[in-house]
């Protein structure tokens, strides 16, 4: 693919634009939605997504080859993604408000350099350790709101979401070593994750609200800008730009989106620690990344 660094820019903009709404998304298909119908319309959503990428780019052999010879790697990463890791995540947004859960989620990075240690075997550096520090005890004051009472703070919903974070960045470290082609891989993820959710749906005993338009499009929504499109043109985004560099300094611009849309579109009331919380958890991420 031709490198481009302004088309970069703007696919990489346009991605975290979507990205910064999908917060909002979740919290107002939870309104109709359990997580797990949520997950469900959503992850079938995308399968198809995937499903019509490929046949438009003529790749349905190479794909149905790829998941008959790997089926079960795929299977197990279809559990762990989109079944478990966005059930945890949905799970998390419906205890807690929507700007507690999507700073927290936002540590993933820092929680997968930790679990690089003992799964790639890599060494933590001081200064990887201090950006833990540092953006561990932004979570901690947004968990806690400032106040510092612990007995009040939603513990179950804060847990979700830091075991969200390390589903997540499991995730992706097992695939560091997946050389398979990116959206044939994604597309068996979700196809594997959907037949695992029907089963789930299929002995639920609340049922589907088929008849309810808003939630079949809230759940779209989810499905083609979280978990989807915005993955495509990430992709681009990075297989075009001539400096990564300047790509990831964009992602920093999402979760500050992302309140403005939480305070606009749902209401909530922004907590100074929220905005103290976030920016000690970006900051620790800038140290993490920073060159030495």
């Amino acid at each position: 693919m031709e490198k481009n660094q302004r088309r970069a820019l703007g696919f990489g903009l346009a991605a975290v634009g979507l990205w910064s709404t999908v917060a909002t998304a979740f919290k107002i298909a939870l309104g109709f939605l359990t997580p797990l119908h949520l997950l469900f319309l959503a992850a079938l959503t995308s399968t198809l997504i995937f499903f019509l990428l490929l046949a438009w780019q003529g790749r349905i052999t190479e794909t149905w080859r790829l998941g008959y010879s790997r089926w079960r790697f795929y299977l197990l990463q279809g559990t762990l993604n989109p079944f478990v890791y966005y059930w945890v995540l949905f799970a998390a947004y419906d205890q807690l408000p929507a700007q507690q859960a999507q700073a927290i989620n936002y540590t993933w990075a820092i929680t997968m350099a930790l679990l690089a240690v003992p799964i790639l075997k890599q060494k933590l550096s001081g200064r990887e350790l201090g950006a833990m520090v540092v953006a561990y005890g932004g979570v901690v004051l947004i968990a806690t709101g400032g106040q510092w009472d612990f007995a009040a703070t939603n513990w179950f919903g804060i847990g979700l979401a830091l075991l969200s974070t390390v589903l997540w960045a499991g995730y992706w470290l097992i695939n560091t070593r997946n050389t398979d082609a990116p959206i044939p891989a994604m597309f068996w993820c979700f196809a594997f994750g959907t037949l695992l959710l029907a089963a789930a749906v299929a002995i639920d005993p609340r049922p589907l609200p088929w008849h309810e338009w808003r939630a079949l499009a809230a759940a779209a929504y989810v499905g083609i800008f979280e978990m989807g499109l915005t993955f495509l043109l990430w992709l681009t985004a990075m297989r075009t730009a001539e400096r990564t560099s300047q790509l990831s300094m964009l992602i920093f611009l999402s979760p500050f989106i992302s309140l403005i849309l939480i305070y606009f579109i749902l209401g909530e009331a922004i907590q100074v620690t929220t905005l103290i919380g976030l920016s000690l958890i970006c900051f620790g991420l800038y140290l993490q990344r920073k060159p030495t």
